[in-house]
């Protein structure tokens, strides 16, 4: 039921159509022990609705393997952790978007944030438009 809704939640701030879920998705998400608990599950199908094309959502099994991997003695401050996730985000609405920034296809339409917040980031951030993935 919670993947259903954070799918409904973030596919409608996406303005995405997203009318079903894959089978193996639902299998994957019930065998994962989520040791992050719903933010971990927030944080997944958000990344999850960005990146998916199609009607149907999945979730990149490799985003739930790592459940065994040590973590790394100190980590990133958290303002730089919160950048690069910032950072990763405008990429993907880039690259959906073809580098387009304004518009209702937009980048900045898909972030759901003012063109001209998404201006400030892109330089802050040094993200150049049209080389995204």
């Amino acid at each position: 039921m919670l993947v259903e809704y954070f799918v409904k939640r973030y596919a409608e701030k996406a303005g995405k159509q997203i009318s079903k879920i894959d089978k193996n998705t639902l299998k994957l998400c019930q065998s994962y022990h989520w040791p992050g608990n719903i933010r971990e599950l927030q944080n997944i199908v958000e990344r999850s609705v960005i990146l998916c094309t199609g009607d149907a959502f999945w979730i990149d099994e490799a985003w739930l393997s790592n459940q065994n991997v040590p973590r790394p003695e100190s980590s990133a401050p958290l303002t730089q952790s919160v950048q690069n996730y910032e950072k990763e985000l405008i990429e993907v609405a880039l690259a959906e978007s073809n580098g387009k920034v304004a518009g209702p296809n937009g980048a900045a339409a898909k972030l759901g944030i003012p063109r001209s917040t998404l201006d400030l980031k892109i330089k802050q951030l040094n993200i150049k438009k049209h080389t995204t993935r």
